[in-house]
């Protein structure tokens, strides 16, 4: 008998600035068996973006008659464009034992855990909030009233975290990462996703209580 080998299904979110990109790319990059998910979009490719691979590519008919039939973990609009999760491609990667990871922001996360119980949800912050400043400030792509108003919407997002599961403090990259990957492994381990072997076990140990 061996434990659930199904996959779990994690969705990580995060202030901006707070590096879960760079967090989720060194987890795959140094452990196997995990996989971002892709997410289907009604916006045009770019160039050197393939099908499958970036996105899956929709035509917003076909996006809509998805969400219509319910094919959708999660789905936002943005900018005029759908960005939406599969339910399909993620529960076919979740049979293979792969650990698939989404990247959505706090209201969409609280919304998948309402839909999909068993999701793991982390969410990733510096260790204090003027870290998160100079973070944001040292990328130099953003002049400082944008940077004024993604710490406004750091606040608010503040307000949701507690419906998290785990907090990742990703003050050193390294331990961070190592941190991700105990966290999601130690999942597999939990009750709740093992009650087939827990009840086999409990059969096989029925004989000794009836031999008495």
């Amino acid at each position: 008998m061996e434990m659930n080998k199904k996959g779990i299904l994690t969705v990580v979110s995060g202030f901006s600035g707070a590096g879960k990109g760079t967090l989720m790319k060194e987890l795959l990059k140094k452990y196997d068996g995990y996989m971002l998910s892709i997410s289907a979009t009604t916006r045009k490719p770019r160039e050197g973006e393939v099908d499958g691979r970036e996105y899956f590519f929709k035509q917003t008919e076909e996006f809509e008659k998805m969400i219509q039939d319910g094919q959708f973990i999660e789905y936002a609009n943005y900018v005029g464009n759908y960005y939406g999760t599969p339910k399909a491609y993620v529960d076919e990667q979740l049979a293979k034992g792969k650990d698939v990871i989404l990247e959505i922001e706090i209201q969409g996360a609280l919304k998948v855990k309402e839909r999909f119980p068993d999701t793991l949800l982390l969410f990733v912050t510096p260790p204090a909030a003027d870290e998160l400043e100079r973070r944001l400030a040292g990328r130099g792509t953003e002049d400082e009233k944008t940077i004024r108003n993604r710490l406004c919407r750091a606040y608010e997002e503040a307000e949701g975290v507690e419906e998290y599961d785990y907090l990742l403090i990703n003050d050193k990259l390294e331990e961070c990462v190592d941190m991700m990957h105990n966290i999601i492994q130690s999942e597999h381990y939990r009750t709740s996703r093992n009650i087939e072997l827990i009840k086999n076990i409990r059969e096989e140990l029925k004989c000794f209580s009836e031999g008495e």
